[in-house]
């Protein structure tokens, strides 16, 4: 059942279940059958406010505390685990891990998320530490090089995102260190400077604003994505299982459950052609990747609303076993 380089997931989607089975003739017909029908189910979503997924993806217990997910350039993508420096690459519409690959050194760590902006990656710790480093080949080690923000003194993150335009980092608080602040949501806006300095900027969401008519007592977030059709920002939360809206300037658009019952939502990204993409840590049952139409969520895709916000300114399965 395993080849060398690349791996099935296990495959949860209506009408439609595809086993592993072993060799080069046996799993190709697989794979292509697995494409065709998630292309068929996004070509046919239904209309708005249904959460049928596209596809379900089954995770190996080698990412059972599967953490951040981001998209590369070709529309592949990227996982982590919690605890180490270890990046999983996988195919969304055949449900493949086609490699994975490690941060020099056997790098542990809190990492909480992931992303993407051109050819770097970058792995960001619940300190405030982000680690830049490029794809590697499967099962290489990878250089990288460690950016410390310093505001792990100030927040405690689970969520980074990088915006196209102005190269910002937004790193989403999970918990933010003073108690008297814990009435709104934080999103810091980290630019690196000329000269190893950087400005820092933030957006405060009232969190009465972000709950709005839901019954959450709290938000604790867990990654952040921006829409690429409106730009806008895309929360999620772990213990909620909420999904925030938000504008850049810090006005929140909608807010709802995450559909599909997640046992521990832990990643979000958007792809261009508008699928939401889920990861779901391990709690009672296996980790997965889901996929969803997020027109189908939200309805027609929109252009960002205007408003001024608060802004404050301050100075799938394992690639063969090796020790990395």
């Amino acid at each position: 059942m395993m080849r060398r380089g690349s791996r099935l997931l296990g495959l949860v989607i209506v009408a439609f279940v595809a086993a592993c089975r072993s060799g080069a003739s046996a799993e190709k017909p697989s794979l292509e059958a697995r494409e065709q029908e998630v292309r068929k189910r996004i070509a046919s979503a239904g209309s708005a406010g249904e959460a049928e997924p596209v596809a379900k993806w089954l995770l190996p217990d080698v990412l059972s505390e599967i953490s951040g997910v981001a998209l590369l350039e070709d529309g592949r993508i990227v996982a982590h685990n919690d605890e180490r420096g270890r990046v999983f690459v996988i195919d969304p519409l055949r449900g493949v891990i086609q490699k994975r690959f490690s941060l020099e050194g056997n790098v542990t760590a809190d990492f909480e998320a992931i992303a993407v902006s051109g050819t770097e990656l970058y792995l960001l710790t619940s300190n405030g530490r982000i680690y830049q480093f490029r794809e590697g080949e499967d099962r290489a080690n990878v250089p990288f090089t460690m950016i410390d923000t310093k505001l792990g003194k100030d927040c405690e993150f689970e969520g980074l995102e990088i915006e196209p335009v102005t190269g910002a980092f937004l790193l989403a608080c999970k918990r933010i260190d003073k108690r008297s602040e814990r009435n709104q949501l934080r999103i810091y806006r980290w630019l690196r400077q000329g000269g190893g300095e950087a400005s820092v900027s933030m957006v405060n969401i009232p969190l009465a604003d972000a709950i709005g008519s839901n019954d959450w007592k709290t938000l604790s977030p867990s990654d952040i994505t921006i829409d690429p059709r409106t730009g806008n920002y895309i929360l999620i939360t772990g213990p909620e299982k909420a999904l925030i809206e938000l504008t850049p300037s810090g006005n929140v658009v909608r807010s709802f459950p995450l559909p599909g019952n997640p046992q521990q939502p832990e990643g979000v990204a958007i792809t261009r052609d508008g699928i939401l993409i889920v990861s779901d840590e391990s709690v009672s049952r296996p980790a997965d990747i889901t996929l969803y139409s997020w027109q189908n969520l939200t309805g027609e895709p929109g252009v960002a609303a205007p408003g001024a916000g608060q802004i404050d300114t301050v100075p799938a399965v394992p690639a063969p076993a090796s020790s990395n």
